[in-house]
């Protein structure tokens, strides 16, 4: 199953990106997990089909009302994260 992960800069920190992306997630039937950075940014670990992984990908450059979104990196990862979705 394919595996992405994301990291997310520009104001995404203190706006509910994180659980707004485990809603979106979950809503795709994705596995994974969305946790702060010590930069200020913000890393989605997901893996599931890859239209799912898409269409997450494209809500993360929007996020949340409150979210600045200034840019959005994706690498292909091994990493498998345990089931369901959880937010660090």
């Amino acid at each position: 199953m394919p595996a992405a992960r994301f990291i997310v800069s520009g104001k995404v920190q203190g706006v509910f990106f994180r659980a707004s992306a485990r809603e979106q997630a979950l809503a795709l039937g994705l596995d994974g997990h969305a946790r702060n950075l010590r930069d200020g940014s913000v890393e989605v670990l997901a893996s599931g089909d890859a239209a799912s992984l898409e269409k997450l990908e494209r809500w993360l450059h929007t996020g949340p009302t409150n979210a600045r979104v200034a840019k959005v990196t994706r690498e292909a990862t091994d990493d498998v994260p345990a089931r369901g979705f959880r937010t660090d």
